[in-house]
């Protein structure tokens, strides 16, 4: 799963001479927080919500309104952008993505290509609805948990051919491996809860979770 997968591609860009109250009204129209600013299909800089209200005057200001209106209309994206815009490539995997994200306590990253030229940018939101793609949020059909206290070699490959053999597809797997234990989430295309329960603890697996899941709305 690479960065490509799941960043915006549809942006909404400005120049580096926009003036800050167009920028502001782009934002609102577009209920965005944020606008990548470009020159010649190259990303230079970033303009976010925080970069504007740091350059808003402080209410303490003895300008006037007057004074103030004039100063933010002749103030342009290139005055207060962030110029050093920490970036990712789109065949970057999503973890290393997130980890970048995480580590520079940041919430969006510009995706630059081997070129210099912005194909996209990743947001949180973007990694939330990767996660609820990947665990299969919206699909329904049966969640099941099993608690594996002796993990060894071929162990999911007996799982996933005991289900299939009883004829059940599974949409989604994830293994979270813990100190003592190792915990195994399926989805299961199936709403057979019960008979999926019964043949993997028939099977003498420790199904701790077998759960119904409605279809949810994308």
């Amino acid at each position: 799963m690479s960065i490509r997968d799941f960043m915006t591609k549809n942006l909404i860009v400005v120049q580096p001479d926009i003036k800050i109250f167009d920028a502001v009204d782009l934002m609102k129209k577009n209920d965005i927080h944020r606008l990548p600013v470009v020159q010649n299909e190259r990303l230079v800089g970033l303009l976010t919500e925080g970069t504007i209200q740091a350059a808003m005057p402080s209410q303490a200001t003895s300008l006037s309104v007057y004074e103030v209106n004039y100063l933010l209309n002749k103030t342009t994206a290139a005055d207060i952008m962030v110029k050093n815009v920490l970036t990712v490539d789109p065949e970057a995997s999503l973890e290393d993505g997130i980890y970048k994200m995480r580590t520079n306590n940041v919430g969006v990253l510009p995706v630059v290509d081997s070129k210099g030229e912005l194909n996209g940018i990743i947001t949180n939101n973007d990694i939330f609805d990767a996660f609820l793609k990947i665990t299969g949020y919206h699909e329904g059909g049966t969640r099941i948990q099993l608690r594996i206290l002796e993990d060894h070699k071929g162990i999911l490959a007996a799982i996933t051919k005991l289900l299939s053999d009883n004829d059940f597809s599974i949409t989604n797997i994830v293994v979270h491996r813990k100190e003592l234990e190792t915990i195994l989430e399926m989805q299961i295309e199936s709403r057979e809860t019960e008979k999926i329960e019964k043949v993997l603890k028939e099977a003498g697996y420790d199904v701790f979770e077998a759960v119904l899941l409605s279809k949810q709305e994308k």
